[in-house]
């Protein structure tokens, strides 16, 4: 179902973002994002030169390198466009989320080792999907599954990450019934 009819507006400002999920001949994979904002309207660069309409204001991107396991064995960041001549500075900071592994926590470790003044809010923005597209390209290539015949007794790896997945629901109830949790009534 569509959104419902927006009020009268000026279109302003777009945000494109695109990942991509690779597997390496290596058996790696590959998590490149990438992100460009636009105006629709003329403003200035930081030297003060004029960025026309459509010039990208950010134009960005990520590659995150995993391994089965869902470490991190590589991380490159690259600034093609920026709003200040400073924030390429950043980039190389992303390296530090080397030997992170994707899972629980995954984002507020590395914060610890990007956030703030280490790293750029943008670049920062795109690990919650980099993490998204691992997990799917993991999928793709059969190096994680959910299929109850393949786990074994292990907790599934998508356990309480959403709606679908939360310990209390009926997916988790009639597919891994080990890891549902009943939610009992206060009034019972």
């Amino acid at each position: 179902m569509p959104l419902s009819a927006p009020a009268p507006r000026e279109h302003l400002h777009n945000r494109d973002i695109a990942l991509r999920g690779y597997y390496r001949e290596d058996g790696l994979i590959d998590v490149e994002a990438h992100l460009t904002d636009t105006k629709t309207h003329r403003g200035k660069h930081d030297d003060g030169s004029w960025r026309e309409i459509g010039e990208p204001v950010h134009d960005m991107w990520l590659r995150v390198t995993i391994n089965p396991a869902r470490e991190i064995v590589a991380c490159e960041a690259s600034m093609d466009a920026t709003p200040f001549a400073i924030c390429p500075g950043a980039a190389a900071n992303f390296g530090r989320l080397v030997g992170l592994r994707i899972e629980g926590g995954f984002i507020r470790a590395a914060m610890a080792r990007v956030g703030g003044a280490e790293g750029c809010t943008h670049l920062r923005e795109l690990l919650q999907q980099v993490g998204t597209v691992a997990f799917q390209t993991l999928y793709s290539v059969g190096k994680l599954s959910d299929d109850p015949a393949h786990m074994e007794g292990r907790k599934p790896p998508l356990l309480n990450t959403c709606h679908a997945w939360a310990e209390t629901g009926a997916m988790v109830a009639e597919r891994f019934p080990e890891f549902y949790k009943r939610v009992v009534d206060a009034e019972s």
